[in-house]
């Protein structure tokens, strides 16, 4: 074969494979619904992370029991009162109104000052507050104890004259903004969603709408039928990871501490082990129902153990080595380095080997189902 119909040959596939690109990309985007479905929930859940999924405390109803009555006591509650965080909701005459108070919800803690808690404070012995906190959301209480602990601890340092001896700095969030842990990771997790979905609906779409048989006599390879329905769902999954990077880079004001090519170099690695597991759900099941139970089923695991909220290490030894076959852990890691603390590619890409490894297994698998069907 000469070098020209090589050349012709070579010409023919792309024109004829650009046309299957096309057709998978109207068949994706062809209805009005089917668009807003892939931008109006993206934007609701930019909301719903960005807004309501934080850790951050603004906001406190206290009440006060104050026995004491001292000028101590008064200015250990003004500092309180000073600090924007807190809001005095109820001030208690007795300790007998502490349990109605936290009953009624009015006041997330309350704060109980002894009655000798002036002697006790200048005559150096431990003064005693006692601060009671309604423990039915733990992570709020937790987080609000702290508050306290750091007001009366510069109190202490202001009254006494002691020397402060622990100096805390937060390396890459310095005001501990929640917005700041989430959202860079919502780049992969948000557009793995789609991902998934879209692909593991593409041949079960094919088969319920009737244009399967199609499939079957067309001129089309296996690995081009393959290639085709892989393209579409990564270049949304990368338009959706772009929309959600310009809102956390421009609205939420999240600094981009490393380089956007390696963050997006990261995000075509982590599609690409996406894409072939939902295109081996896609040419497994046989009716769209059954591919999208597959993929819910699969995707509350996988965010669950991704550490997208809880830390990986705090997790049992058994969870955290199922977390090994879960790619979003490794794609968020990364992720997050080059986006808050300017790691170089090299350094993460090293980390990413079981993303790399879930692409070549995950494709393969795609490419034999979809032989064995064709």
């Amino acid at each position: 074969m000469s070098e020209t119909d090589t050349v012709m040959m070579n010409k023919e596939w792309l024109l004829r494979f650009r046309a299957l690109v096309r057709k998978e990309m109207i068949a994706t985007l062809k209805e009005r619904t089917g668009r807003i479905i892939l931008v109006g929930p993206l934007f609701l859940y930019i909301l719903l992370f960005g807004y309501i999924a934080t850790f951050n405390l603004n906001y406190v109803p206290y009440a006060l029991c104050d026995m004491s009555h001292s000028a101590a006591s008064e200015q250990f509650v003004r500092a309180i009162d000073n600090n924007r965080i807190f809001d005095r909701v109820e001030t208690l005459h007795s300790p007998t109104q502490i349990a109605e108070s936290i009953e009624r919800g009015d006041a997330m803690l309350v704060v109980v000052i002894d009655q000798n808690f002036a002697d006790d404070y200048y005559e150096g012995k431990a003064a005693e507050v006692q601060v009671i906190i309604d423990g039915r959301n733990s992570t709020t209480a937790q987080l609000a104890m702290g508050y306290i602990s750091t007001i009366a601890q510069t109190l202490n340092i202001n009254l006494l004259g002691a020397e402060e001896v622990l100096s805390t700095r937060y390396l890459f969030n310095p005001n501990t903004i929640t917005q700041w842990f989430i959202m860079p990771g919502l780049i992969v997790m948000l557009s793995m969603l789609q991902v998934i979905i879209l692909s593991a609906l593409s041949v079960a779409r094919e088969r319920e709408q009737g244009t399967f048989e199609q499939l079957l006599v067309s001129p089309y390879s296996t690995l081009d039928l393959l290639l085709a329905k892989s393209i579409v769902p990564i270049l949304i999954g990368l338009f959706q990871g772009t929309m959600i990077f310009l809102v956390d880079l421009y609205w939420f004001e999240i600094p981009m501490g490393g380089s956007v090519l390696s963050l997006y170099i990261i995000i075509v690695f982590f599609m690409l082990s996406i894409v072939g597991f939902g295109l081996a759900i896609s040419a497994y099941a046989q009716t769209m129902q059954q591919a999208m139970i597959t993929a819910f089923a699969c995707l509350v695991p996988m965010v669950l153990l991704s550490g997208l909220f809880a830390p990986i290490q705090n997790m049992p030894q058994l969870v955290q080595w199922l977390t090994y076959l879960d790619p979003l852990r490794f794609a968020l890691e990364a992720i997050r380095r080059i986006y808050l603390a300017d790691a170089s590619l090299t350094v993460v890409l090293a980390g990413m080997w079981p993303v790399i490894v879930t692409a070549l297994i995950t494709m393969p698998t795609a490419y034999y189902f979809f032989k064995k069907r064709l």
